[in-house]
């Protein structure tokens, strides 16, 4: 597995809180809410190349 980069955000207290109470209501973390909805992003706006999202999915690909 890649490892994950690591950097500060910040962000206004109101969208925090939302982003929290999403999270919780999807039994995730505010980390793991916060990359599914870039990782969403990125691919509804086709920024993410297909073969790199194949791979994710499939993590036992031999031919990564």
């Amino acid at each position: 597995m890649a490892e994950k980069k690591k950097f500060l955000l910040r962000i206004d207290e109101k969208i925090y809180a939302a982003l929290e109470k999403w999270a919780a209501d999807e039994l995730r973390s505010i980390n793991s809410q916060i990359e599914f909805i870039l990782t969403d992003a990125l691919k509804k706006a086709g920024r993410i190349p297909q073969r790199e999202e194949e791979d994710k999915d499939n993590p036992s690909n031999p031919n990564p």
